[in-house]
């Protein structure tokens, strides 16, 4: 019940950036896709992750597991960026049509504006610092009780 009503919300209330990963699924239609408590995951070469509504789009490249690797496994990092991307989702289901708004523009802007990418590296800010990312990591936590990306440095 709890999985179609997640559906349902995503599909009206977060109808917006549900079509947009839509549309993005039938672009990448040929990876790997797997449903996650409710949420449709695609495995892309991306290096980037991003989700839209019903859509989690997580890379598969993983390009940050060389500054973890001694504290943890590639498995172990590609689950807490899932956890994280779901967490988005869950901004989403809140948000609604705001989402795209709130969530997504300051995200971009904070992931790949030159001067903040260089700020992040200078003074080893984590990424999943931004209000945006915290966020989505404590959300993600909550609803699946797995660890997410924490305070993670990967610039």
């Amino acid at each position: 019940m709890k999985k179609a009503m997640y559906v349902l919300v995503q599909c009206t209330w977060g109808v917006l950036q549900t079509v947009l990963g839509f549309l993005h699924f039938l672009v990448y239609l040929r990876c790997p896709h797997f449903w996650y408590h409710g949420a449709v995951v695609t495995r892309w070469e991306n290096k980037a992750s991003v989700s839209l509504g019903l859509f989690v789009f997580v890379t598969d490249d993983l390009p940050y597991y060389d500054r973890v690797k001694e504290t943890m496994s590639r498995q172990q990092l590609a689950d807490r960026l899932l956890v994280h991307e779901y967490g988005h989702t869950i901004q989403s289901l809140l948000l609604g049509p705001m989402y795209l708004i709130l969530m997504g523009i300051p995200s971009t802007i904070w992931g790949f504006w030159p001067g903040l990418q260089r700020r992040r590296k200078k003074e080893q800010l984590s990424y999943f610092s931004f209000f945006t990312e915290k966020w989505a990591n404590a959300l993600g936590e909550m609803v699946t009780k797995q660890p997410s990306m924490g305070q993670l440095v990967i610039d």
